[in-house]
């Protein structure tokens, strides 16, 4: 479950994606573990759950910046940061 929840908390910053697939092996685990025990499966499930969002986030990070590079991709030699600005404004508006 602590696996799960730093990967969601680090994945917009591509971190949680491998630690979410890490965590949710290990809650995999922990749940044939729940099986034969009985005990522990809400933070068994919770596990899973946190690091299956993680993935999921890290996932939709990094297409929307895969998006984001491809349409602003003529920005990148601006002389100044307003003109960036500028430029990216352009690029994303459709002007």
């Amino acid at each position: 479950m602590v696996l799960g929840i730093i990967s969601l908390i680090t994945s917009v910053f591509f971190v949680g994606g491998p630690l979410g697939v890490i965590g949710l092996v290990l809650g995999v685990v922990a749940l044939i573990k729940v099986r034969r025990t009985g005990v522990g499966r809400g933070m068994s499930v919770t596990g899973l759950l946190t690091s299956l969002l993680a993935i999921v986030v890290s996932v939709l990070v990094a297409v929307l910046l895969a998006w984001y590079a491809d349409h602003t991709q003529k920005c990148y030699r601006p002389d100044s940061f307003q003109q960036y600005r500028q430029c990216v404004h352009q690029q994303l508006s459709g002007d």
